[in-house]
């Protein structure tokens, strides 16, 4: 099959980059700074230059003295415009997510984050359009009506007149209890990231891309995504705008985190492939120069990491004490009767081992001692109620809560919690591999 044609590259050039051209021109036409862009502009400006990015490629632009730095704008325009249409979704949504602390701060930030990103296509779109001009594209007479781009609000909501929630409730409380279990358990994850006090930008430069990088924030972009994906599949099918205020100020937390990743991912890939100071040909390096004049390093990190990363960890942690309500109210409910761990009690090691089932799973385990209650999710609770143990030479003892944890606190015991009989480490089943 032959993919070739009559038409010249030069002449397919004009074509793809027709609407992509236009779109920029009403970029460039907007004479009030308060005007924000809608979706539907970024939309059109993302499939755009998607497509005249790939006929670049096709045509091995990247490696073109002539072409390259037009084929670099149009990435620029290409991710630009993907973190704007994210930002532009968070910025929108800001009124219908519900979180238990005021963000006012947040609602600022975000719109001063979808300013910087206009601003950079503002400032990127008359040099776009100079430098089609030198390679012969035919620029359009004018840009889009505006109103050919409408908001996506209305003064209405249509009304809400379906529901399944009380179908829904086992299959609920079974999915919710791997929801919250997996976002408590993503919060640890994503701790290595937390701050408190803004970043200087040489400070950014250091963590950049060493520590943050654009590989980093899509992992936990894509594990956020397959959370709200599983909620809004198995737990409020029909959106969050009706229903349980509890379920809806959980999805919010992951939700809002999810977009705000999805931005950061996008800056963060401009930033490593487009602007980070490597060693580059003679070439790439000036055209990477070219676009810094453009598009300020700087400003574009600071928003990367002290609007996104903050504000993402900001929202992962406030959602911490929700989802473990969530999780705890959802749980199945047993005990269990083990023996104690022979010979030398629960010492360092098997408390240590109990508290990391129980915080693997993060429901509610508790241990019973008698009358005495102590908290599985905590070593010192544990050996608090060792010596307890030791002292009033009890041999078996309670655990009560989680049937996850349960099973495997089972497990556990049943190799005498992870020691031989003089203290010695012996390898674990493979249920319990997770602790290794």
């Amino acid at each position: 099959m032959s993919l070739s044609c009559d038409i010249s590259f030069r002449e397919k050039a004009k074509q793809f980059s027709f609407e992509y051209l236009k779109c920029l021109m009403s970029v460039a036409e907007m004479e009030s700074e308060a005007y924000l862009l809608t979706k539907k502009l970024y939309s059109k400006l993302i499939t755009s230059s998607h497509l005249l990015e790939d006929f670049l490629d096709f045509h091995g632009a990247k490696n073109n003295r002539e072409w390259v730095f037009y084929r670099e704008l149009t990435a620029a325009v290409r991710h630009l415009s993907l973190a704007g249409y994210s930002q532009k979704h968070i910025y929108n949504r800001i009124g219908f997510y519900e979180f238990e602390k005021n963000y006012d701060t947040f609602a600022l930030e975000a719109r001063d984050t979808l300013l910087m990103i206009q601003g950079s296509l503002q400032l990127a779109a008359p040099v776009i359009l100079q430098e089609a001009v030198k390679l012969g594209i035919d620029i359009p007479s004018m840009g889009y009506e505006p109103g050919y781009f409408p908001g996506i609000a209305t003064g209405e909501q249509l009304e809400h007149n379906i529901d399944d929630q009380e179908s829904r409730q086992h299959q609920q409380q079974k999915n919710l209890t791997i929801i919250a279990s997996d976002f408590l358990a993503l919060v640890d994850r994503f701790e290595q990231f937390a701050f408190y006090e803004r970043y200087p930008s040489t400070q950014i430069r250091k963590i950049v891309p060493d520590k943050v990088n654009e590989v980093e924030i899509r992992r936990f972009e894509m594990l956020l995504h397959n959370l709200q994906s599983s909620f809004d599949s198995y737990v409020i099918h029909g959106g969050f705008f009706h229903g349980n205020r509890k379920l809806k100020q959980l999805r919010s937390h992951f939700s809002i985190v999810f977009h705000i990743l999805q931005v950061m991912g996008r800056l963060l890939h401009f930033y490593e492939r487009h602007l980070h100071d490597v060693e580059y040909k003679d070439v790439y390096k000036s055209v990477s120069e070219a676009l810094t004049e453009l598009i300020d390093p700087d400003v574009l990190l600071d928003r990367a990491v002290n609007y996104c990363l903050f504000y993402a960890w900001q929202f992962l942690s406030s959602g911490k004490r929700l989802a473990s309500e969530v999780l705890n109210e959802n749980i199945d409910r047993d005990s269990i009767t083990v023996g104690i761990p022979q010979e030398r009690g629960f010492h360092s090691r098997p408390s240590l081992l109990v508290a990391k089932i129980v915080q693997y799973y993060g429901g509610e385990v508790e241990l019973l001692v008698g009358p005495d209650r102590f908290d599985a999710s905590s070593v010192l609770d544990i050996q608090w109620a060792g010596g307890k143990i030791k002292k009033e030479e009890v041999e078996q003892v309670v655990f009560e809560g989680d049937t996850r944890a349960l099973a495997d606190i089972k497990i556990l015991a049943g190799v005498n919690y992870g020691e031989d009989h003089i203290g010695k480490g012996v390898p674990l089943p493979k249920e319990l591999s997770y602790l290794r």
